[in-house]
């Protein structure tokens, strides 16, 4: 009978201790975040790493020894031990290898170099340059290359020839027009944004007085940037590195554009290629190694960065930054950083823009300019009957997609991002808070095209309560919040760590619940943050291709998907028009939030 009370007891006082643990705000919404992210991120890569050990029905059409439902290792060996793993997977691999490599070193090289003349030295213009360097990350990234065929095309896919060979009558070389460097200084015009941001952050932060005490005991100026702030930002700058290689191992629209004319093939096109021929277990194979090789890449940098050896640069005094005085070279200096910035940014666009007026491309005359492609009728002659832009419902059917998407999804991914960043603010001390910010952070981890791959075969088919969403709106917008979870959740728990818990527990004591709390004082406190994500994730999904390519259906076609279609169909004068109008949706959104909202695209993409 004490026994039978003692534990009456023992399981009241679990109860009474449960219930009160899930009345914390923190607890309750950070289980349930949990459960999200476990759904909708963990539980795919198992499930897809899984599939990759089982005979699929399909299997049969490529081998007798197929046994549906079996376990095998047919697939891995197939990709890795094969007469065609070469093609498929050992030059694939190489490409992607060699190709993250370069982009992350020229990338390192414009984008630091930019960071420390605008934020360490008094160069002139600083706002201006600092703008033009921005420019890139508001673009989608095969814009470049489709800018750099215009310049450097030539014969080998046919068509007309580009700029360089109708001016100067000379044939570009393949390896200028498309293939391995084409899609580096491509990808590394676009992403050295990145390091611009990541890195100016770091330097901003420094104490000019470490240069100033070695300059004081005579060192050189290129010794005080070797020894003293190489070291100090050497953090930001593996971060940068790993951002941007993870990046472009992954990226799909580049390397299709300039590798694919010259039979150059990266993993992602490959694991691309595979899926539209059926060969979809293989295809989840390449984007576990994918996975894998930034997992490896994100951990070593860890390794690295945990080694170093930490110095304080933020202290508690303030000091009045002093800038490296560049003398005479002040102003040659920045007339050369805004010329190089205005002609990797800004004349691109012009062309392009240019180019979509033309009747005929190479065709430099008068005579030779319309409005066809902008809201020109159907004409036979003239893209096999296709309707200018503007008068083209495939067109209105992928803006209207796009601006749903992107608003959705920003709006959705600005309140979890804060909702989610609260849980780690406010919990850090807790295992819940730091479980939610880790996990969180898995799909940084997933190339965009991989979790394309694992979001088909996790909703193909109705699981449990959720239907089938492959071919919907809605799968479009939920894997856009996810992928964009790491950002969003980070400058959300920054935010929160702003705030002081007194305001909250002042409301909590008169009786407003947490909903009220949140709905009355965080949000509102919170909004330039709000506005930040939104911005972040606007953009993001408006010119976002890798990670819906593989998801796309003809009714769920959105600008940049319709926009690759004709990229490939050699309907070079519409690709122009669409990239013109994804061009100014972003640019204008951007200006609105920045002087409305008070948005701090920084804070976004640079981040915490």
């Amino acid at each position: 009978m004490a026994n039978k009370s003692a534990l009456t007891v023992r399981s009241t006082r679990f109860y009474n201790g449960l219930a009160n643990w899930l009345k914390s705000p923190i607890h309750l919404i950070g289980l349930a975040a949990l459960l999200f992210l476990a759904y909708t991120i963990a539980w795919p890569v198992l499930k897809i790493l899984y599939t990759t050990f089982l005979w699929r029905q399909q299997d049969v059409r490529l081998t007798g020894e197929a046994n549906p439902g079996h376990f095998t290792l047919y697939h891995w060996t197939r990709v890795l031990a094969s007469d065609m793993s070469m093609n498929l997977f050992y030059k694939p691999i190489l490409n992607s290898l060699g190709v993250g490599f370069a982009v992350s070193a020229l990338s390192m090289l414009i984008g630091c170099g930019l960071a420390w003349l605008v934020v360490r030295t008094n160069v002139p213009w600083k706002k201006t340059i600092a703008f033009l360097a921005v420019i890139p990350y508001l673009l989608p990234s095969w814009i470049i290359s489709q800018a750099w065929l215009t310049f450097f095309k030539n014969g080998k896919i046919g068509g007309t020839p580009g700029i360089m060979e109708a001016l100067l009558h000379v044939s570009p070389p393949d390896w200028l027009s498309y293939g391995f460097v084409p899609i580096v200084v491509s990808l590394s015009i676009h992403d050295s944004v990145f390091f611009f941001l990541i890195v100016g952050a770091a330097l901003s932060s420094m104490n000019s007085q470490l240069e100033e005490a070695a300059s004081v005991t005579g060192a050189a100026r290129w010794t005080i940037l070797r020894r003293i702030v190489f070291p100090l930002v050497m953090p930001s700058i593996l971060s940068g590195f790993i951002l941007i290689f993870t990046k472009a191992i992954s990226s799909y629209g580049v390397p299709a554009l300039l590798g694919t004319p010259v039979n150059f093939y990266m993993i992602s096109t490959m694991l691309y290629s595979s899926m539209r021929s059926r060969l979809t277990t293989e295809a989840n194979v390449l984007s576990l190694t994918l996975m894998l090789i930034s997992m490896l890449t994100i951990y070593l940098n860890q390794r690295v960065v945990g080694r170093r050896k930490s110095f304080v640069t933020v202290t508690g005094k303030d000091s009045a930054r002093t800038l490296t005085s560049l003398g005479r070279w002040r102003y040659p200096a920045a007339g050369t950083a805004a010329f190089v910035m205005i002609f990797i940014s800004v004349v691109p666009l012009l062309v392009l823009l240019f180019q979509s007026f033309m009747l005929k491309e190479g065709v430099y005359s008068l005579d030779n300019f319309t409005t066809h492609y902008w809201w020109g009728g159907s004409d036979p002659n003239i893209n096999t009957g296709e309707k200018g832009v503007l008068q083209n419902d495939i067109f209105m059917l992928a803006l209207k997609n796009s601006l749903y998407i992107a608003g959705v999804a920003s709006v959705i991914a600005a309140v979890i991002g804060l909702i989610l960043g609260y849980v780690v603010a406010r919990g850090r001390q807790s295992w819940i808070g730091r479980m939610v910010d880790q996990v969180s952070f898995l799909p940084y981890l997933i190339p965009g095209i991989s979790l394309a791959a694992i979001y088909i075969s996790m909703f193909a088919k109705p699981t449990l309560i959720i239907p089938a969403l492959y071919g919907t709106i809605t799968l479009l917008i939920l894997i856009t919040v996810v992928k964009e979870l790491p950002f969003t959740v980070k400058a959300g728990s920054a935010s929160m760590m702003q705030i002081g818990k007194e305001l909250e527990e002042a409301a909590q004591i008169s009786g407003a619940s947490w909903l009220t709390r949140f709905r009355r004082i965080l949000l509102p406190l919170n909004r330039k943050s709000l506005m930040s994500a939104f911005l972040l994730v606007f953009i993001g999904a408006m010119k976002e291709m890798e990670l819906i390519i593989l998801l796309i259906t003809p009714r769920t076609e959105t600008l940049t998907t319709i926009t690759f279609y004709y990229a490939e169909k050699g309907y070079e004068q519409l690709t122009n028009v669409i990239l013109m109008i994804i061009i100014a949706i972003v640019i204008t959104v951007y200006f609105l939030a920045v002087k409305f909202g008070k948005a701090d695209l920084t804070q976004g993409i640079g981040g915490q």
